[in-house]
Parts: structure tokens; sequence; C-alpha cells
């Protein structure tokens, strides 16, 4: 039972704010070192936030750190039945790197202006980890008893793979994180359609398949470059092979349904929705960030993105090494993305190439009639009147796969004013001058105060 009334997201949003700020400074900037991240400072600064006072009361707060510095706090206010089911909030606390000499302000400052929060991390995604802490402390402090359990996880290490956060959360403190429904980034955008606003829930998301390329050649001296067997030479005509590859469309349900629910003139609808016509559609279309969302929604994307080699500028390089960014669609496997490489280096050159696979996950996805999908479509009508949600796909990576594999539940939302519109929203997302609105911190906080109780209930 809620012995207090709640405040809602409007009154909390100067909180939201303060503790999202506090997040920003901290910069727990992963660069995919195990020594990097540092999530140990805003875990901190969380666990005092939850359990200053008397907000701990109701609610039990644990720790967990398999590496040094690296940490995720899990934080519970447990239920009354058994057979309820159990909720969890997930946010991450560790942000990309950042070339500060492209951002108009100081990524790691916090500075609020024009009621916007600017840093690090304010799209990806500390804004709802700051929003979900404050939604679950005051939902503790108000005397919520719900009958299924409400989880609240910060957790480390998302922007490089898991290893130091959910997947060894999943592998190993199971009993901890276990829920039968799970939210976590993104989706949440509000958007105006002929028919009404529609608000899209990220209900499933492409694999990863990164590889490195070891480009073998022959050394010699730079003086005497004809016919050598220069591995640097070789390489640049792989990595243009590569990103000039044309992998065939594939046109799935969830693609379908979000390009059904978002309404486009026929024009536009009838092209991304052709196997043999969006390819055109995804290069020609003056609409940028809609092309490359089709694009990548409807085919496997390959990305050469790093390369490494040579010693000195007056000796030929006996070795090269590319890094490919390969995200696949669900239904693929590794075999077939493994076939569809060789094809790409070609005959000639795959003698000369070594493929190492560096990372590697399988495309997940949830199911969307589920209790979960309709406590959303109920507050967010009540929160965005007339709203409608419809199914998006993640083409990145989220730490959703590792609880989809585990059995829960996960969707990718938010709920976000229509300051940020969905073009806004994927142009700050690892890019420059990341910031959010403060109204967009008070819906997302309204959200999570209105879910938990319309799922979980209580009495």
């Amino acid at each position: 039972m809620v012995t207090q009334t709640l405040p809602d997201g409007t009154a909390l949003a100067g909180e939201v704010t303060d503790l999202l700020v506090h997040l920003i400074r901290n910069a727990c900037v992963n660069d995919g070192r195990a020594e990097s991240g540092d999530e140990y400072r805003s875990v901190d600064v969380l666990r005092q936030y939850l359990t200053a006072d008397s907000a701990g009361r109701g609610m039990d707060v644990e720790i967990f750190e398999p590496t040094p510095g690296r940490q995720s706090l899990v934080a519970r206010i447990e239920g009354s039945r058994a057979d309820a089911p159990t909720l969890m909030l997930m946010g991450h606390t560790d942000v990309v790197p950042v070339s500060p000499e492209g951002w108009q302000r100081d990524p790691f400052g916090g500075e609020v202006v024009d009621g916007e929060v600017w840093g690090r991390g304010a799209v990806d995604m500390l804004n709802l980890t700051s929003s979900m802490a404050v939604a679950f402390k005051h939902l503790a402090e108000s005397g919520f008893r719900p009958d299924g359990t409400l989880i609240y996880l910060a957790v480390a290490d998302e922007e490089a793979g898991g290893d130091h956060g959910a997947k060894h959360l999943v592998e190993h403190e199971l009993d901890a994180v276990r829920a039968d429904y799970m939210i976590t980034e993104s989706g949440g955008i509000v958007t105006r359609t002929p028919s009404g606003p529609k608000v899209t829930v990220h209900v499933g998301e492409k694999g990863a398949h990164w590889v490195r390329l070891h480009v073998g050649g022959t050394p010699g001296h730079g003086s005497r470059p004809l016919r050598t067997d220069n591995a640097l030479v070789k390489a640049a005509r792989i990595v243009d092979r590569f990103a000039s590859h044309h992998p065939k469309a594939q046109i799935g349900d969830v693609w379908r349904r979000f390009v059904d629910g978002m309404e486009f003139p026929p024009a536009i609808r009838d092209e991304v929705l052709d196997p043999d016509r969006v390819w055109d559609f995804v290069h020609e279309s003056p609409r940028l960030q809609l092309a490359r969302h089709a694009h990548a929604c409807t085919h496997t994307t390959i990305s050469p993105n790093v390369i490494h080699g040579g010693v000195k500028t007056n000796v030929i390089p006996d070795q090269v090494a590319i890094d490919v960014d390969i995200r696949t669609l669900p239904g693929q496997t590794e075999a077939e993305i493994d076939a569809m490489i060789a094809e790409i280096i070609g005959p000639d050159l795959v003698g000369d190439v070594r493929v190492e696979l560096i990372h590697y996950s399988e495309p997940s996805s949830s199911p969307m009639d589920t209790p979960l999908w309709d406590a959303l479509a109920r507050v967010t009508q009540r929160l965005v009147p007339g709203a409608a949600l419809i199914p998006g796909l993640i083409v990145g990576g989220t730490d959703a796969r590792f609880f989809r594999a585990a059995g829960t539940v996960s969707y990718g939302f938010g709920l976000f004013s229509e300051r940020l519109t969905s073009d806004r929203y994927a142009s700050m997302f690892h890019g420059h001058d990341e910031r959010i609105d403060v109204d967009s911190l008070a819906l997302t906080t309204d959200l999570w105060l209105n879910l938990a109780p319309s799922l979980l209930g209580g009495r």
C-alpha cells in the first residue's frame, strides 16, 4: 500500500537533474579495457542517494564487483506474493569515450543550459539510470509494497560487452537479478502521425559478429616497392571490398510493424518494405536518419572501423590487422556470416588473411503480447494522451540480450518530450553535444512511478 502521496515527475525533475549531473561528472568512461570504467564512482553516488535518511527502509541494496572498480548496484523492493511478476528497471553507468574538441561545452561538465542537461551519457543512458533511481527511491519512501518484486539495477560495462556487468551477473549472480520483465534503453521517442502520436518500444536487437582480419605480407625495404608483397596494400583492397559489399535485404516482422505504425507516405512505405527497392531508397532518400535506420533494420551491416599495421615509414609491412563491425539480422547464423566474409575477401586474397572472431552475440527479441506491453500502453496513454505503442528493432546492442537468454521479457523504453526527435536522438547517441531536456526527465520519471504499480499491483 502507498502510505504517502507520490510527487509526480515534474516535481521530481530537479532531483533527477541533480543526480544526472553527478553521474555525468563522474566520467565513468569505458574504453573496453578491464581497468577502465571506474563505475564504482557512480555506484557510490547512487547508494548514498537511495539510502539517505529514511529512504533505505523498504529496500535492500547489494553491490557486486567482479573486477576491481567495476561495480554494479542492485536494489529491491520485495513483493508480497511469490506468484506475482518481477519487474527490473536497468540502467548502465558507464559511457563511451569522447572527443572534447567536437563539443560546444565540457562533455563532463554536466551543465544545465536552457532547460537541457549537457554531457556524455545524457542520452546514452544516464538520463534513464537517474530517473529510474529517483522513481525507485520515492516508491520505497511512499510505503509502496507491491505484489510482485521491483528491482533497480545500475550496471557496469554495458558499453564494452558486459563481461564486468550484466553478463557476469546473469552467469554468476542470477538470483540477484532474476526477473520476469525488464526495461532498459532505448525507445520512447514520440512521433506524430496522422492517426495520433506513436511511441516506439524496442522489442529486439541485432546480433554482433566482430572480426579482426589479420592480413599477411612479406617485409622489405620501402625504397624498392615494385612487385613486393605489401600487407597494407592488400588490406586497403580488403577494406574497400567490405565497405562496398551489398548484402541482400530482409524484411522482418518487427520492421514491417514499425513502418505500418509510423504511417509513412505510401511511396516511402512501399519502398522500405520491398527487399528489391529498399537499397535504392536508403542511398537516395534526403531523409538521412531514416535512410540509415531503414538500411540497418533490413540489412546485415558491415563497417570496417579500425586498422593497425606497419612499423616504420621505410619498411614494407608484413602484418596488418583490420577490425570489422558486422551486425546480423534475426535468423542469421555464424556459418552464414563466415561464408559471407570469405566471399568478400575473395579467392585472390583469402589465403593471405586469417579471420579472428573477437566478439559475438546472437540477435535477440521478446514477444509483444505480454502484460508488460499492456502496462506500458496504459501508462503511455495516460502520460501522452492518444498515444499508441509500436515495436522497433535496436540496430546496436544492449544488455537486454543477456536477460532475454535467461528468460526475461526485455524491452527498450523510456518516454521523451517531443523536443527530442528521432533524428536528434540518433545524432547524439555516441556523438557530439549530447544533451537531454528536463521535460524528458520528468516524463520518464512519471513513467516509472506509474508503471511499477500498474504491472506489479499492491495491497
